[in-house]
């Protein structure tokens, strides 16, 4: 999962490994080490934290509404087998 504060904060500890006489380029470095982080991190195909709990709610639901149906389904089966099971006596 992408976290934008998490490469922020690695981006802003290389700038400031950078020695003093260099500071004059450490925006420039730090913004380019997170223009590099986010285009690997992309290539690795991961996702955000934001899209990762939307699809957690997603099967939250999904789950309980299959549940629902089993339940459904279970209760269909037993009035049909109590059904069939009236018209054969």
């Amino acid at each position: 999962m992408i976290n934008a504060k998490k490469i922020e904060e690695i981006a802003k500890q290389v700038s400031d490994a950078i020695p003093p006489g260099v500071k004059s380029v450490a925006n420039e470095i730090e913004e380019r080490t997170k223009t590099v982080i986010q285009r690997k991190l992309s290539e690795l195909d991961v996702v955000t934290r934001e899209e990762f709990d939307v699809q957690t709610q997603v099967l939250i639901k999904t789950r309980e509404k299959l549940s629902a149906l089993e339940a459904t389904v279970a209760t269909l089966e037993q009035k049909l087998a109590e059904l069939e099971q009236g018209s054969a006596e």
